[in-house]
């Protein structure tokens, strides 16, 4: 069966950061994870260079606009072919290719009467690339997605009828409810349509770096508006318009996205694609954003964190590792070098490097670094059942891009691994000469090494293949065949001695995120200070845009044990699910009370423990001195509307 996974294609007006990494990072390793189940998989990547933010961007470089593109996109790949990022094709918006398969797109549409020429008055933001209507800006003017100001424009422009396909877009969402992934997105997406579309201008006359009109409509004075462009290099790529080559792996089985730019992708493009009588993708998977030690990241704080600079320091599997741990699918994420370093020593150095290196040890000491699994059956069957039984289990977290989990999952092993030696002492048993149970122990742990590096492969290629030569084989389909599904055991072999995977990290590697602006005097840093309180800590409209509230409706609701604060509710957000929500409410609330009552809930909010209890989001509530009091909506509203 044919997989295609795509990452967006990254916009060149600026260098590769920590979310780009993300993206490609999660899908290079569902690529990776496709073609060891021996799926013919095809991973896209690339490059967005059309524009007026990049005509501008070389403008202010003082550069011809087509080298300033070549420059940042050369960046992007240069810098994923030094992550060996193991993408089939990596696409580029001004090949030549592109430009024939989108004009042949735009010519399809207009002539099935899907686009037609008129004139566009209205706000548009340059940063978005994107035209508003005026009940959709902030006070009148601002952006409501970056928050800048936008200019009104007026042009000629070619519209493409995206009102035409409002229904058909609302059918296809309630017919496939894992369209859109995690679940959670789809709400927004979902409203956002039923307020109604407007049709959507494609064209624009007021800049000339962009795709052409098509020939037949001769009409030079036009070029193709960037997401009509952008968004067709999914199929161009795979030789739509021109060799029609590789169209055997549309429809795709899953595009990645950031959170910034899913309406596109899950309303512009399928419409598109419905034009085009194509199928649409079978998911679209959208992720949340990064925030460093908990600050949203800005050039002007000088936090942002360059992706290269991380894995100079501490290695580019480290951070594949961490950032796909780290965050579950969907929600934000925080950069904390803490965090990472935490991660690095506990998890990767403790449970896995170690654990190598204690049979290494072993195996050299009680038998001249041979291994052999004859008696791991024997005496470690409670083990193996284990060890299946998480082993089972992988599939369905990576197919739900449930990274977090599926390593979380996997992890286990490690576990099982390490307490088969505490428990069996092979050291003990070698003293009471039952030999053959020691290195039966032994042979348990280098299975599940073997198991366990198999499926960590598309995580942390570079780090498993060492683990892989030093148990004497391959990671391929093959040996995951073999040793993932017909669950067989290591051939006789001997161990190879190899250094420590994971050396530990006893202090940050990088410079910390700069707490103040550098070479502030004192007096500066006082002013800064009480500028700060006078403005009451003020922030951007889009840092309030970051925050998701929404109506929930508690279903359940039981007392926190040993707790005289905290009550355990569910609330029911829209989801596929109800969320588990700890608040410390018990003292002004019964729980009963509040069985069937409607409240507002920050929705995404980073999962947080509670005397052991996971709690996946935050009530709102007002406390003064007579006591705390619940924010609810004033009139029952549906479950899961956005509050803004």
């Amino acid at each position: 069966m044919s997989k295609y996974i795509t990452t967006p294609i990254y916009y060149v007006n600026g260098e590769a950061h920590i979310g780009h990494a993300y993206t490609t990072f999660i899908a290079d390793s569902m690529a990776r994870y496709e073609k060891l189940k021996g799926e013919d998989a095809y991973f896209l990547t690339g490059t967005d260079e059309h524009g007026q933010k990049i005509e501008e961007s070389a403008q202010k470089n003082s550069k011809p606009t087509q080298e300033f593109a070549d420059e940042i996109s050369a960046s992007f790949k240069n810098l994923w072919d030094e992550f060996e990022i193991s993408y089939d094709k990596f696409i580029r918006t001004t090949d030549n290719d592109h430009k024939i398969g989108v004009q042949k797109a735009f010519e399809v549409m207009y002539n099935k009467g899907d686009i037609y020429k008129d004139f566009y008055e209205g706000h548009y933001c340059v940063s978005c690339e994107t035209f508003f209507t005026e009940m959709q800006l902030v006070d009148g003017e601002f952006c409501p997605d970056c928050g800048r100001s936008t200019n009104i424009i007026k042009e000629e422009s070619y519209f493409f009828r995206l009102s035409k396909y409002e229904d058909a877009l609302l059918k296809h969402y309630s017919d496939n409810p894992d369209f859109i992934m995690p679940r959670s997105r789809a709400n927004e997406v979902i409203n956002f349509v039923k307020g109604g579309l407007r049709d959507l201008s494609v064209t624009r006359t007021s800049f000339t770096w962009g795709v052409k009109m098509p020939e037949s409509i001769k009409d030079d004075k036009h070029v193709m508006y960037v997401w009509l462009d952008a968004l067709m290099n999914y199929i161009t790529a795979l030789g739509y318009g021109t060799t029609e080559e590789n169209m055997r792996y549309w429809p795709a089985s899953v595009q990645f996205v950031g959170k910034d730019i899913l309406r596109f992708h899950a309303i512009y493009w399928p419409a598109f694609l419905m034009s085009l009588d194509l199928p649409l993708p079978k998911h679209i998977g959208a992720h949340g954003w990064w925030t460093r030690d908990g600050e949203k990241m800005s050039k002007s704080k000088g936090n942002v964190i360059s992706p290269k600079q991380v894995a100079d320091a501490y290695g580019v599997e480290n951070l594949r590792y961490f950032m796909l741990r780290e965050v579950p699918f969907g929600q934000d994420g925080d950069f904390s070098q803490r965090a990472f370093i935490d991660r690095i020593n506990s998890e990767l150095s403790n449970d896995l490097g170690n654990l190598l290196n204690r049979i290494i040890g072993m195996s050299g000491k009680y038998s001249d670094f041979e291994i052999d699994s004859v008696d791991v059956l024997k005496y470690h069957k409670k083990e193996l059942d284990a060890m299946n039984v998480v082993l089972d289990s992988l599939d369905t977290f990576m197919q739900n891009f449930q990274t977090h989990r599926y390593l979380e999952e996997l992890w286990k092993l490690f576990s099982i691994g390490n307490k088969a030696i505490e428990e069996h002492a092979p050291w003990v048993k070698m003293k009471e000469n039952r030999k053959d149970e020691a290195l039966a122990t032994v042979a348990l742990v280098a299975n599940i090494l073997a198991k366990a590096s198999i499926m960590l492969h598309p995580i942390m290629p570079r780090t498993t293949n060492i683990i892989a030569d030093a148990l004497n084989f391959n990671i391929d389909n093959s040996s995951y065949k073999e040793l993932v599904l017909e669950k067989k055991l290591l051939k006789l072999f001997n161990i190879k001695v190899v250094p420590p995977l994971f050396p530990r990290v006893e202090e940050p590697l990088m410079p910390e995120a700069p707490l103040a602006q550098p070479n502030a005097t004192k007096e500066s840093a006082q002013e800064v200070e009480k500028c700060s309180r006078e403005q009451d800590n003020l922030i951007e409209i889009g840092q309030f845009f970051e925050t998701s509230l929404k109506v929930g409706l508690i279903v359940a609701a039981e007392e926190v044990p040993k707790s005289k604060k905290l009550l355990k509710l569910q609330v029911d957000l829209g989801e596929e699910s109800p969320r588990q929500v700890v608040a410390g409410i018990r003292e002004f609330y019964s729980a009963e009370s509040l069985i069937n009552t409607q409240v507002c809930v920050v929705a995404n909010l980073k999962p947080a423990k509670l005397m052991g209890m996971v709690s996946e989001g935050m009530l709102l509530a007002a406390k003064d001195e007579d006591g705390l009091c619940l924010i609810r909506p004033e009139k029952p509203k549906k479950v899961g509307a956005s509050i803004g």
